[in-house]
C-alpha cells in the first residue's frame, strides 16, 4: 500500500511554512535598521522622528504581519513558477519576473496595513502599534475610510515592490543556476544566502526613491497623491532627498536578503526531507 503523503510533502505547504519562517526571521532580526531608515526618510528629519531612541517601536505589527505576508509571497511565487514551468525545469528570467511580481501583489495585501501601522509608530507618531491601529479605527468612522487609511500607499508600495523583486529574484535565481552548473550540484542554502544578499543590495539601491515616496505617503497627516508628494520632495528638498536612508536600506536588505532567502531555502530543504 502506498504511504499517505504528509503535509510537508506538499510544495504548497512547504512554501507556506518556509516563507513564514523566513519572513519572521528577517523582519525581527533587522527591525532596528528598518526603524532608522524610516526616520531618515521622514519629513522633519531623523531626530524629529525619534532619532536613536526606541528602535523597536512598531515591532508588534511586524510580529502580526510578517509571517503571513512572506508566506503569501512564496506560495504565489513557487506556484506561478511551477505553472509556467510544468516540466520541473528552472524556468526563464521572464518566468521568475512574472512569478515574483504576482507574489509581491499577493503579499502587499498583508504588508501594506502592517507597514502603515509600523511606520507611524517608528516615526513616533504613536507610542505603540496598538495605539496606531486603534487611532485608525477611531478617527475614521466609516468602513470605507478605515479601509482606505489602512491601505494608504498601496499603489506606490506595489510600484516599489515589483521593480525591486523583478531585479532581485531573477538575479538570485540566475546566480543559483550558475553556481549549480559550476559545481554540478544544487546550490546549498549558504550559497543561496550570499546570492540573496548581493541581489537584494542591488535592488535596494535602485529602488530607494520609490521607498522614500512610499514612506512620505504613509506618514502624511492627510492622504496625498504620489505625483504631488514626489514633486514636493524634489522642489523643497532636492533630488538627493529621494535617496535618504539609502545606507540603512541597502545594509538592511543586503543582510535581510541573506537571512530571508537563505532561511527559505534551508527551511524548504529541511521540510523536503520529512
Amino acid at each position: 500500500m502506498d504511504s499517505q503523503p504528509t503535509p510537508t510533502t506538499s510544495p504548497f505547504v512547504r512554501s507556506l511554512l518556509a516563507g513564514g519562517l523566513a519572513g519572521t526571521a528577517v523582519d525581527l532580526s533587522l527591525f532596528p535598521l528598518d526603524t532608522l531608515k524610516t526616520r531618515l526618510q521622514s519629513a522633519g528629519g531623523f531626530f524629529a522622528n525619534g532619532g536613536w531612541h526606541g528602535v523597536y517601536k512598531g515591532v508588534g505589527s511586524v510580529i502580526a504581519g510578517s509571517a503571513p505576508g512572506a508566506a503569501l509571497f512564496f506560495v504565489t511565487y513557487e506556484g506561478v513558477k511551477a505553472h509556467l514551468s510544468p516540466d520541473g525545469k528552472p524556468g526563464t528570467s521572464t518566468h521568475h519576473m512574472i512569478a515574483a511580481s504576482l507574489g509581491e501583489v499577493a503579499a502587499c495585501s498583508v504588508r501594506v496595513p502592517t507597514e502603515v501601522v509600523k511606520q507611524r509608530t517608528q516615526a513616533s507618531q504613536f507610542p505603540s502599534s496598538w495605539a496606531a491601529l486603534k487611532h485608525t479605527f477611531t478617527a475614521n468612522k466609516s468602513p470605507v475610510r478605515i479601509w482606505a487609511e489602512l491601505y494608504r500607499g498601496w499603489g506606490v508600495t506595489v510600484m516599489r515592490e515589483i521593480p525591486f523583486t523583478v531585479i532581485q529574484f531573477p538575479l538570485w535565481e540566475a546566480m543559483k543556476e550558475w553556481r549549480g552548473r559550476q559545481k554540478g550540484r544544487r546550490c546549498n542554502p549558504g550559497e543561496s544566502a550570499v546570492f540573496g544578499s548581493a541581489s537584494g543590495a542591488v535592488a535596494a539601491a535602485l529602488t530607494t526613491p520609490l521607498d522614500v515616496l512610499k514612506t512620505r505617503l504613509m506618514l502624511a497627516k492627510e492622504k496625498q497623491s504620489a505625483v504631488s508628494t514626489f514633486k514636493g520632495i524634489v522642489r523643497e528638498e532636492g533630488v538627493s532627498a529621494l535617496f535618504k536612508g539609502i545606507g540603512p536600506r541597502v545594509l538592511w536588505i543586503s543582510i535581510g536578503g541573506a537571512i530571508f532567502l537563505g532561511a527559505f531555502d534551508s527551511a524548504k530543504a529541511a521540510l523536503e526531507r520529512f
